[in-house]
């Protein structure tokens, strides 16, 4: 069996510390019970195992290239993209009447962090044609749902988002692509798009592009952008496929996930490229947000994946690898002794439990999050407003905190292996390249980091934060029952104070319009608060391990628990008090980085 995870922390997470089983009282999900969740789980992970898993390392060794107009990936493809679709895992999530089978948001991602952390370069595919396709049924007409929907979640056909411009990058109000409409109520496209993910592949019949563009005439910035499908290949009155002037100008080369092409698109080249307006006009970056935020999430879910599995190589390393030996009590080294594993030794132990505490923590993170879209989708009235609330706060956190100490747990991965880490005779070095992207994918570390604290802190007069606190305090309520845990339960309490000081003094910033300051240090403040709400979810972990340690009821093994409560303390004592230094910094009164007209030059 492939070893890049361990399926008992997934499935623990899954159903004692995040209660999927809990959900399936709710009506949508009444057809399914946890034996069967179970089920699909393994297969997903069979499915891992037998054809993602065995060419990680070669995707990487063949990357994918541009020839002749074309994008040329890895043979494998062919045959996962064929079998993901048999297996429903494109739109698995979706409503019967669209082809899915309504499962629950949970299991979707824990299925694709199987699939992230066997083969990062692949599940991406899958996961944007699932996006793209459900953009069109929330938004699109009937006519465009039954003409793409159905090709799409079989996986006959692909999908993609096509947002990022060469002289606009993340900024999508400086968008210049233009939709010209036509007689028959469609439009023809002119314009660039760069950086799209899985943009173009010998291995389907066709590529669906959910694209941003300005109609003609319309307003400036982000109040005049549409949304539009634009088919690599329209659908003639005969049925017949042709070509809609989308032509492929390149495939950008990169450090890590080289088996993930990632496109260069010119649209209306030869003024023939033909698209039909998803929606109302100018409505285009709110729909498209609905996408943007599942593949936040999914970044967040990929970047834990990966750590995961850098993690497993790491700890196999060290379970394996003989090099020098422990000091006697009087701090010498015997050298007449056998060498030790290198696990024995304690910074060995310390940099393999930052890895476990990082990502066990960031998976915790991210099921949380997709159990709050799972809650809000069957959900009513206040019930409903509260999921949503929950979700739009933690969406940036579960994309960030994942990717940026994701980073650093593979970092000390790197370093256990010594310089071995740093050959490419061993796959540390592509977790490294592989998870660098992450911070960058579907908005940078900065970007979230203003939507944290600029948007999301400040929603509905704080209601987000007030009912994220509120989710806090109920898991220190329990850990409070647990004299073991009193102690982290008080340092977590102490935390939600620090984190309102903070707040008491950004916040004046902004109210008297100084926004620039209020903002400034935004990514300080994402990390500060990502540390404290990961606290949380081992907080939370930690509550079920002692519980299930007290009643006996030990699924995994005693000392599976007694880890998971060991890593969380480990957490506390390590991680946790970073944010004092990181809240000196946000509350310092000096301002250094903002432009003043004496700047320094060097």
């Amino acid at each position: 069996m492939s070893n890049y995870l361990n399926m008992d922390t997934l499935r623990y997470q899954l159903f004692d510390v995040h209660g999927l089983g809990g959900l399936l009282q709710y009506e949508r999900f009444a057809d399914f019970d946890e034996d069967a969740l179970q089920i699909f789980l393994d297969a997903v992970k069979d499915f891992s195992d037998q054809e993602l898993y065995p060419c990680f390392r070669e995707m990487d060794e063949q990357p994918a290239y541009y020839k002749d107009g074309k994008i040329i990936t890895h043979p494998q493809l062919e045959s996962i993209l064929r079998k993901g679709g048999e297996l429903g895992l494109i739109g698995s999530s979706f409503d019967y009447d669209h082809g899915g089978i309504q499962l629950p948001s949970m299991a979707f991602t824990a299925a694709y962090y199987i699939m992230d952390a066997a083969n990062n370069n692949v599940p991406g595919y899958m996961g944007l044609t699932g996006g793209a396709a459900e953009l069109i049924l929330s938004f699109g007409n009937d006519e465009l749902k039954d003409t793409y929907v159905p090709k799409m979640v079989s996986g006959d056909w692909a999908g993609t988002m096509c947002l990022t411009e060469p002289q606009a990058g993340s900024s999508l109000s400086d968008i210049t692509t233009t939709a010209y409409p036509q007689d028959d109520g469609s439009y023809k496209i002119k314009g660039q798009k760069i950086f799209i993910s899985g943009g173009d592949h010998e291995y389907s019949d066709n590529f669906i592009h959910l694209l941003l563009a300005r109609i003609e005439g319309a307003p400036a910035g982000t109040k005049g952008i549409s949304l539009f499908v634009v088919p690599k290949k329209r659908i003639e009155a005969d049925g017949t496929l042709t070509h809609n002037d989308v032509i492929t100008a390149g495939d950008f080369q990169k450090m890590g996930q080289r088996g993930y092409c990632t496109t260069h698109l010119v649209f209306g080249e030869k003024d023939d490229c033909q698209a039909w307006l998803v929606g109302q006009p100018n409505y285009g970056l709110k729909y498209m947000f609905q996408m943007m935020n599942g593949a936040r999430i999914a970044v967040g879910r990929g970047a834990v994946a990966i750590a995961a599995a850098a993690y497993q190589a790491s700890l196999q390393y060290a379970q394996e690898r003989p090099q020098g030996r422990k000091l006697t009590k009087d701090g010498k080294k015997d050298l007449s002794s056998d060498q030790v594993l290198i696990i024995q030794h304690p910074d060995v132990r310390r940099m393999l439990l930052l890895q476990k505490a990082i990502y066990e923590g960031s998976l915790s993170l991210v099921l949380e999050t997709a159990r709050y879209h799972d809650l809000e989708h069957v959900a009513e009235g206040a019930e409903k407003e509260k999921y949503h609330l929950l979700l739009e706060i933690l969406t940036p956190l579960a994309k960030t905190y994942p990717s940026e100490k994701g980073r650093e747990a593979i970092d000390n991965g790197v370093q256990i292996l010594g310089g071995y880490g740093f050959c490419s005779d061993f796959v540390l070095q592509q977790y490294y390249r592989d998870i660098r992207i992450f911070a960058i994918y579907e908005g940078t570390t900065g970007i979230q980091s203003l939507d944290l604290l600029g948007r999301k802190i400040t929603m509905n007069n704080g209601a987000a934060l007030k009912l994220l606190a509120e989710e806090i305090q109920q898991t220190i309520g329990q850990a409070l029952t647990h004299d073991e845990l009193k102690p982290y339960a008080s340092i977590l309490g102490e935390q939600l104070q620090l984190s309102q000081k903070v707040l008491n003094f950004l916040l004046p910033f902004a109210m008297k319009g100084n926004y620039e300051r209020f903002l400034s240090d935004a990514t300080i403040f994402m990390d500060f608060f990502g540390t404290i709400i990961v606290a949380w979810q081992w907080l939370k972990m930690a509550v079920q391990a002692k519980q299930a340690l007290v009643t006996g009821k030990t699924t995994y093994g005693e000392s599976f628990y007694e880890s998971n409560i060991h890593t969380m303390k480990f957490f506390f004592k390590y991680e946790v008090p970073k944010t004092k230094g990181l809240a000196d910094t946000l509350m310092n009164e000096e301002v250094l980085t903002i432009l003043e007209q004496k700047e320094l030059i060097s």
